[in-house]
This record gives structure tokens, sequence and C-alpha cells, in this order.
């Protein structure tokens, strides 16, 4: 990606977001769009897809809080209302140099121009060179290594779904999705099998061109061989020479213990292959976690809620609670109030120092019909217990009135 190009697209307005949006509206935006134009959800629709590949290049860089600080700071230098624009000079950029001499750009964005703006710190060339990946110097040369030196591949985000006793216990699942690849057929060099790209005859593989206008002069990726510095006479097939095809991949994934619904898993180089022997880029998996029909979350701990009777909760019992790996022998000591939570240690979420526990909470359960002899038992225990609580409330009652 050149200068230009990085200036002039409009990341905010490809994801639909404003200027000020935060990380959560970015990623909710761009996580819609990837839905709506995954290439699963539109096959043959190339317009979708060159959507969907705007999409992604834009959240690859707004979800970036340094990239998208040093693209804010381009916009601003060189966008629309600049100084260049002010100036009158196409394109926003820069006027010329003292004594109307022409100057090269490319020295502005380094520190072989010379000038303050680029020995500086947070000069011009501090920023742009984080932007695109060079150091701050070199003019056209450095540009042109970048331009044809290896790239990093694209990163790739997708979603797995789990079961909860996955998520609390660890699995290793496969999965499937469509990203950036080199191109099988010619092994991503763009050329048809049995040939191969020469060098660029305009810009003597260097990538990039000096043009002048009017009094100033400027580099920018050469358009005969598109800032590659190879050319390409007869394309391959498959890839119409672009030496990148979208392709079906399957990878086999660890999603470890303890993941939380939501949570955004980094896998470091299984994203996209890199072009031209870069390095892939990262894997990032949103975990979305089903619900259990028993068991709860609490942080580490697993939450669980028993039923027991009047009897095993005056007399005391032992229950066999279930866990996520088998049951557990639970002693309920003799008069436990209902909601009264127990701790069974160790049998929540694993952890590498200390795992979770499992909290069980008792709620005694009050039978809704009664047989005359169940009726009867009752009410000889309240008789033997004296347990009326209504003149005792009333007496506490009065006695409050009369203080």
């Amino acid at each position: 990606m050149s200068t230009r190009d990085f200036i002039e697209k409009d990341y905010y307005g490809a994801l639909g977001v404003p200027q000020d949006a935060d990380a959560a509206a970015i990623k909710k935006a761009y996580r819609k769009l990837a839905t709506e134009l995954h290439p699963d959800k539109n096959p043959g629709n190339s317009a979708a897809e060159a959507r969907f590949k705007e999409v992604s290049e834009a959240y690859d860089v707004l979800s970036d809080p340094k990239r998208r600080g040093e693209y804010d700071d381009a916009r601003r230098l060189f966008g629309s209302g600049g100084a260049g624009a002010r100036a009158g000079f196409p394109g926003g950029f820069p006027g010329a140099g003292p004594g109307g001499q022409p100057f090269d750009l490319g020295d502005l964005f380094g520190a072989a121009g010379g000038g303050a703006a680029g020995r500086g710190p947070g000069g011009l060339g501090d920023i742009l060179g984080g932007l695109f990946g060079g150091a701050a110097g070199g003019g056209a040369r450095a540009r042109s290594q970048a331009a044809s030196g290896p790239a990093r591949g694209q990163d790739v985000e997708t979603e797995a779904t789990l079961s909860f006793e996955e998520a609390v216990l660890g699995v290793t699942v496969p999965l499937r999705m469509q990203s950036p690849g080199s191109c099988p057929t010619c092994a991503g060099s763009g050329a048809r099998p049995g040939t191969s790209p020469h060098t660029c005859p305009v810009c003597q593989g260097a990538g990039v061109t000096s043009r002048s206008q009017g009094a100033f002069a400027f580099s920018e990726p050469c358009r005969n061989c598109r800032g590659s510095g190879q050319v390409v006479d007869d394309p391959c097939p498959t890839c119409t020479g672009s030496g990148v095809t979208t392709q079906a991949r399957t990878i086999t994934v660890r999603i470890p213990a303890g993941v939380r619904d939501g949570q955004r898993i980094r896998l470091t180089g299984k994203g996209a292959p890199g072009r031209r022997g870069g390095p892939a880029g990262d894997l990032f998996v949103v975990v979305h976690v089903s619900e259990h029909p028993l068991l709860g979350r609490k942080g580490d701990d697993l939450t669980l809620t028993v039923p027991i009777t009047f009897v095993e909760a005056a007399l005391g019992t032992t229950l066999t609670v279930p866990t996520l790996d088998g049951t557990v022998s639970l002693k309920v000591p003799a008069g436990t109030a209902s909601g009264r939570t127990l701790r069974v240690r160790g049998r929540g979420v694993p952890g590498k120092g200390r795992s979770g526990d499992l909290l069980v909470t008792v709620e005694i359960a009050v039978p809704v019909r009664l047989t005359p002899g169940q009726r009867k038992v009752i009410e000889t225990l309240a008789e033997e217990m004296d347990e009326d609580p209504r003149p005792q409330i009333t007496a506490a009652v009065r006695g409050g009135d009369e203080g």
C-alpha cells in the first residue's frame, strides 16, 4: 500500500462509523459487515468479496490504537483541508522547497530530507515511517524495498461456539474459514505455470517512479507494475496475476480451559499467509459459550442450586451433586436454612495455580399439597416446638410502639 493510498482511503467511511467512535463501536460495525459480506454467504459475488476485503483492511488499522493514531495524524496532515490543499497542490501535499526548487516528497517522509520534519522526533518521518513499515529514511530506495520486499499476511477473525463443558475444561476444535492465501496454481508468483515475472522496464525493479508537476516532483508507486517491481506478461488463469486467491482451509485449534463467552483468543501465525516470503498474520477466535442446563459460572467458580426437603434441612443429609467431570458427595448440616451456599473446593474452573470451587446453594422445597396424615404430623410438630410466631411478632411490634 502506497503512502497516497493510505492517506486517501476513508477507513471510517468503510465501516460506517464516525471518527470519534470507540473501540467497541468499531468492532461491532466490523463484525456486522463481515458477517453480511463473508464469501461463504456471497459465493461468486466479486463486489461483496471486494467490499469484504475493504472492511477487513479498515478494521485491521482502526482496531490497533497505534496504527489508528498514525492514520488519524496522516489524514490531518495530508487529507482534505491540510496545508497542501490550502496551498493549491493537488491531493493535499505540501508546496515547493526553499527558493522554489522542486523536491521529492520521499525526502520529506524520511530523515534523508535534511529538514526538521524528517529529523525531529514526532516529525513526518516518524509518523509515516510507522505507518508504512520502514525506518524514517532512505527516500525512494527504502520505499522500493518496502514495495517489493516481504509483507506480513493479514490478520483473520473467525468465531467458534462451544458448549459450557468445552469452555470450562478446554477443547481442541477444527475451524473452517475463508481467507486470502498464495495462489496454489502459480505459488504466488502471479505468472502462468511455466513462465515467470520479469523486472519492470519502467522503474527498473524499484517499484516507484518520480514524476514532476510544475515546480514539484514526487515519487509514487510505478503504474506499470503497480509497485511490485516486476511485470507478469502471461498472468496465471487462477488468480489473474495477483498471486493471491481466497481459499477455504481447516485448521485445528486448541481452546484453553476457562475461556469466557465473548473472549477473543489470539493465535500467532495462524492467519493469512504472508506475501513474498513474509510471515503469516494472526488468527483471532471469538468464543461463544452455550448455557448449561444446571450449572452457572461466577468468575472461576461454578454455581449450582439444589432443592432439598424440610426434613433434609432439619435433620441433615448427604447429597450427590453433579459436576462437569462426574458427581461429588456434599454433606448438608442439620438445621440448614434455605438459601445457604455450601462450597466444594477445587471442583470449579481448572486453573494453572488454583482451580475454582463449586458453590452449591440449597433451597427448601415446600410441598404444595399435603395428605391429611402429613398435615397432622406437621401440626403436631408445630405444637411440640411451640413455633407459632404470631404472638411473638405482635408483642415485638407493640413493644416498639410503646418505645
